[in-house]
């Protein structure tokens, strides 16, 4: 199915191309226009090899310009054009200029100084604008003044090819500093340039060069083959194009609802398989793979034998002798006001820390220039999902001996953010390339590790969490400013629980539809 911007493409292609509306012979034909403008340049002693950076030539040069005074090579024809056409350079039609090279001295109120920032649309943006003298203002003019008529194009960083054709209603005495100024003419209809320019615009944006702030250059803008039609054809193809545009313009406003909608669709999908999996409702329930109370009970037996238990899961405590011997046979203690939702026959409810051997809150890092470990914050855990260690800072190599061996992050570790507005709560699976040279990957302190124990499977954990995300990210604790999800909080925190053969089954069968909820739009 075509976008909206693969149909804008294919009409502009149309048009430059001479495919969109027929030729008529009486409107005659390009080449004459093209001689009629080389002989006007010629008589202010300019010509067409030299339009690109504006020098005279001697009288003995324009004695000698020959009779194809274009010079465009076979190979720089990007495409084929109707016969009454003729493909010449855009500084051979056109008088393209640029603005001042230089930073004036800036002013509370003034003349505005127009760059390339400054382009929003069809329309400027003055939020960031700066104003020059009239002074300043009048020297620029000499060499750009910009006129109802004329095209500005954006010839410098992101907004390279925005372009604003001036008219009446946004016409004002301005300065330019880092934009073309295409001047208005009567051999070249400007709309119709406008709509060249459009269809140029990835072009120039592929040819810009520079390094963090990208940049046409005026010479490339000026010797750019150009699909030069009889005047009034240029105008018949402006009409054809404005026939078409509103259709295409309320084909991309449904595109954009529809793609609103399927968004929203794959969001709600993405919810409803997580919510279905969590009730054991995505898979059938099968007798041979056992009862999760039995699974509970081995895990609480194992975490006895280590001095852990289940009431104490959350702080990590070790119980007493006596405590031990008194563990009761509802070792999770959970409410009925806790429970949310039913839960099948087989399968039971337990607390996060029942289940995990860590819970952990990372330690402040001592950041280095380069290292061989990484500190892994929050905005590693990435909010459109999926773990990103590119935005990780080395770790001095030197406090290293603050960590544990098991403070290292390993695949399959849950982290989730503890702190900052906007991003507690959020979960993340770590399983994750780790860089070459890197020797290990440590948690800062906004970032809390979640590792279960064997009995569990840690993407089922993973996917609870996820659903409950919206959850987690209310239950912060501390001052408004200041407020932090607690391992304790995590620890507490209710999970359903199936045997764990059926936390395989749900986890492929979540990673079977999930696929189907990003191609509605979720991300």
């Amino acid at each position: 199915c075509m976008t909206a911007k693969d149909l804008k493409n294919a009409l502009l292609q149309e048009a430059v191309q001479g495919k969109l509306v027929p030729q008529i012979a009486s409107e005659g034909n390009a080449r004459d226009l093209l001689e009629e403008i080389r002989k006007e340049k010629l008589s202010h002693g300019l010509d067409f090899a030299n339009a690109k950076s504006g020098k005279r030539k001697s009288k003995k040069e324009t004695a000698l310009a020959g009779s194809n005074p274009c010079d465009i090579t076979e190979e720089e024809i990007p495409f084929e054009i109707p016969e009454n056409w003729c493909w010449c350079r855009l500084g051979d039609v056109i008088d393209v200029r640029d603005g001042t090279h230089d930073t004036p001295a800036y002013i509370k109120s003034g003349y505005p100084l127009i760059t390339s920032k400054d382009f929003r649309g069809d329309h400027f943006d003055f939020s960031k604008t700066k104003y020059i003298s009239k002074q300043d203002y009048d020297l620029i003019n000499q060499r750009s003044k910009v006129e109802v008529g004329d095209i500005l194009f954006s010839m410098i960083g992101g907004n390279i090819g925005n372009k604003i054709i001036i008219t009446t209603e946004n016409y004002f005495e301005m300065a330019i500093k880092n934009v073309a100024l295409f001047k208005n003419n009567n051999n070249v209809y400007n709309v119709y340039l406008f709509y060249v320019l459009e269809y140029y615009t990835k072009a120039f944006q592929n040819y810009a060069v520079g390094g963090a702030q990208t940049f046409v250059s005026l010479n490339f803008i000026r010797n750019y083959p150009f699909p030069l039609p009889p005047l009034a054809e240029q105008k018949r193809i402006v009409a054809a194009i404005e026939k078409f545009m509103p259709l295409i313009e309320e084909y991309g406003k449904k595109e954009t609802q529809l793609k609103a909608i399927n968004e929203k669709i794959g969001t709600l999908t993405k919810k409803a398989i997580l919510q279905e999996a969590v009730q054991g409702k995505l898979v059938p329930q099968i007798a041979a793979e056992g009862n999760a109370k039995d699974l509970q009970e081995e895990i609480r037996k194992e975490r006895l034998s280590h001095g852990l238990d289940f009431a104490n899961a959350k702080s990590g405590k070790k119980k007493s002798k006596k405590e031990t011997a008194l563990a009761g046979s509802n070792p999770c203690d959970i409410t009925e006001e806790e429970i949310p939702f039913e839960i099948p026959e087989n399968w039971c409810w337990c607390r996060l820390g029942e289940i995990c051997n860590e819970i952990k809150r990372g330690k402040s890092p001592k950041y280095a220039d380069k290292s061989n470990y990484l500190a892994f914050a929050q905005k590693c855990n990435v909010k459109i999902g999926g773990i990103d260690l590119g935005l990780a800072l080395y770790l001095d190599e030197k406090s290293i001996t603050r960590y544990s061996e098991t403070d290292n992050l390993v695949q399959g570790d849950i982290v989730i953010n503890s702190t900052g507005g906007g991003t507690m709560g959020r979960v993340g699976l770590y399983e994750t390339k780790v860089p070459a040279g890197i020797k290990g990957v440590y948690p800062d302190s906004h970032v809390t590790v979640i590792r279960s124990i064997g009995n569990i499977n840690q993407h089922y954990l993973y996917y609870v969490l996820k659903l409950n995300q919206p959850v987690l990210e209310k239950c912060g604790t501390g001052s408004t400013n200041q407020t932090e999800l607690k391992p304790a909080v995590l620890a507490d925190f209710v999970i359903p629980l199936p045997p764990l053969v059926e936390q395989k089954r749900i986890v492929d069968a979540i990673e079977k539809l999930l696929p189907l909820c990003e191609k509605l739009g979720e991300k």
